[in-house]
């Protein structure tokens, strides 16, 4: 095996942050290099298999050993170690412009020894830290994910994961009893998953903060995704709506009664384009109800419901009581089950307008959705007035974007016509700066708006598939994801590699 001298390595240079100190410690071993998928460990001792087994997990990297004399590694492992603490230490006594504003107190179940881990200095500077660092970088979530033997931390920032830091294990139950604290869940309880809620003044504005909690096998899993009240507040051109898409939603918006449904998978951006169809009904003259799981926008002028399934406030219960609150707008969080499907259809027959959302593939297949959930079809005809599908695409940077030749076949291939590439203009493709993720920055919608004519009226009361509903939208001029997504690439938005990465041909 190869020997190295570690009098002659500069400790400085050493790749950092690839294994914790604390396995360092444990095993005496340092991180000498990584060269593609292999890591140079350096120890004094290569038959600890141990060793080897937990740094290929801790890295996802496969360790290759290289020998070190055991009173140098010591000496310098020593080091690096008092330099952590020092950081750590440093990380405690800094100062963020970062208040917490508790609506209610924390429920009082924990124990002496559990509030004692809860008030650790560097648990909470930590804890700020990354909550900061995830407003900066523009991130909708946070991952904290224990593992045997590493706790890590990723942000979703423009749709896509990113491992930020692998703090010490050791933190992991104080920082899930920090986090429930001020988001006011039960710290003593770790066998459920629970949700909560946060709200943190950063700077002049508070942001809200949905919490929610999973017990894995190596302890309590946290997400929390960030709630920007101003993002309703965007308006619609801002959401990335073409001109005919906007003026058909805008059309049906503005109805005095029927059902919208805005469909799509999870964190595809459902929320905040209801929310932007709610604000520019917003006026002194209109009663807005909601009934969400849990509100995730809090909006002035509209009277927003929580569900609680405990005490028997259900989406259905809700909309019960809601009828009889004289309502002009009805929004519903999300239509699960046919209880909920039928009264809010019953409110779109009898002169409201209701607006909910549906986890669908696209606009078509969600007339199938609502008929296997035992939904008459005559009622789907006579309620539901328009269906938007939606994804987000990463939006490239301006500011390094730039055109890209992409072989005629591929283009062809993609979804394009001949007719469509007729013309001077060209795609873009990312390149990366140091104000852009990768070469893109924000994202952007990319929607199949499809109003229900009475075409395709006729196709759903005669039970017709959803293949028959998109031939017949598609006659109608209805783009489905892929074209409109195409538009995207065309109008210099995103890349074609991210329009075919979010839609299906």
């Amino acid at each position: 095996m190869p020997v190295v001298d570690l009098a002659a390595v500069d400790a400085q240079k050493l790749p950092k942050n690839i294994i914790d100190n604390k396995l360092s410690a444990q095993y005496q071993v340092l991180v000498l290099g990584k060269r593609g998928s292999r890591l140079f460990v350096g120890g004094a001792d290569p038959t600890d298999q141990e060793a080897v087994e937990r740094i290929k997990f801790a890295t996802q990297l496969q360790p290759e050993w290289v020998i070190v004399e055991y009173d140098k590694l010591a000496k310098l492992l020593e080091s690096s170690t008092a330099s952590a603490s020092e950081s750590l230490e440093a990380l405690a006594s800094s100062d963020f412009e970062f208040e917490i504003t508790d609506d209610v107190t924390p429920q009082q179940t924990e124990a002496q020894d559990a509030q004692a881990d809860v008030e650790d200095a560097p648990v909470v500077r930590f804890l700020q830290k990354m909550l900061v660092d995830a407003i900066n970088m523009r991130a909708s979530d946070l991952h904290f994910e224990p593992y045997e033997y590493t706790y890590r931390v990723r942000f979703r920032v423009d749709g896509e994961l990113r491992e930020i830091t692998q703090p010490p294990i050791a933190i992991k139950d104080k920082l899930s009893s920090r986090i429930k604290v001020i988001s006011r869940l039960d710290i003593a309880e770790k066998r459920i998953p629970q949700d909560g809620r946060m709200k943190l003044k950063f700077g002049s504005k508070a942001i809200d903060f949905r919490v929610s909690t999973l017990p894995t096998l190596f302890g309590e899993k946290i997400v929390i995704r960030i709630l920007d009240p101003s993002s309703a507040k965007l308006g619609i051109e801002a959401l990335g709506y073409e001109k005919e898409e906007k003026e058909r939603l805008l059309a049906c918006v503005h109805r005095p009664y029927g059902m919208v449904l805005v469909t799509g998978p999870t964190g595809s951006g459902k929320t905040v384009s209801l929310y932007t169809c709610l604000n520019i009904l917003n006026q002194p003259g209109v009663n807005i109800s909601t009934v969400e799981d849990p509100a995730e926008i809090n909006l002035p002028g509209i009277n927003q419901v929580n569900v609680n399934d405990k005490a028997g406030l259900t989406f259905a219960a809700a909309l019960k009581s809601f009828l009889r609150q004289d309502p002009d707008v009805i929004m519903v969080g999300e239509i699960r089950d046919l209880d909920t499907a039928d009264i809010a259809i019953k409110a779109a027959q009898t002169g409201h307008m209701v607006m909910s959302t549906l986890h669908t593939n696209d606009a078509p297949t969600t007339l199938t959705r609502l008929l296997n959930m035992g939904v008459a079809p005559f009622n789907i005809a006579s309620s539901v007035i328009l269906i938007t599908a939606q994804r987000l695409a990463r939006r490239l940077c301006e500011n390094c974007k730039v055109p890209a030749d992409y072989p005629r076949e591929a283009m062809l291939k993609a979804g394009y016509t001949e007719d469509d590439l007729k013309g001077n203009w060209k795609p873009y493709r990312a390149v990366g700066c140091s104000s852009c993720n990768n070469g893109y920055k924000g994202r952007v919608g990319i929607y199949q708006v499809m109003p229900i004519t009475e075409a395709i009226q006729t196709i759903i009361l005669s039970q017709g598939t959803a293949l028959q509903i998109a031939y017949q939208a598609k006659a109608e001029g209805v783009r489905d994801l892929r074209q409109s997504g195409l538009v995207k690439v065309k109008i210099g938005a995103t890349t074609l590699e991210e329009v075919i990465a979010c839609t299906n041909e």
